[in-house]
């Protein structure tokens, strides 16, 4: 008996690679560009506009919050507010969803295309 890569193995590692990359690539490319951004605002003036299909750390007034933007989603994750209601947020990434530090008057707010969900609904 005879154990080997056959030749239509070696065609279905092949297909399964083409695949994968293929998915990667499309990920890559359409998910940055549907991705939206995030609007930071200190005492209503906008300090920074950044998308979300990039992963990157920002300082927030000067020093006081920091915000981390992570496959896709903002979230805060230090302030030096005495309440930290903003740390303890959950992460953002649907429209008009939105951190608010009111101590240190930051808001952090999502402009997307992908709709964001109702917590409650009020008469």
């Amino acid at each position: 008996m005879k154990t080997g890569i056959k030749k239509n193995d070696i065609l279905l590692i092949f297909i399964v690679l083409a695949v994968a990359g293929s998915a990667a690539f499309l990920h890559n490319l359409l998910g940055t560009a549907g991705a939206g951004s995030v609007t930071v605002k200190v005492n209503g003036v906008i300090e920074g506009v950044y998308s979300l299909g990039e992963d990157q750390e920002i300082e927030i007034n000067k020093g006081t919050n920091y915000l981390v933007i992570k496959n896709g989603k903002a979230d805060m994750i230090r302030a030096d507010c005495p309440d930290k209601l903003c740390v303890n947020q959950k992460a953002v990434s649907k429209n008009h969803e939105s951190i608010i530090c009111l101590p240190n008057k930051v808001i952090v707010e999502v402009n997307s295309t992908e709709k964001g969900e109702y917590d409650a609904v009020a008469n």
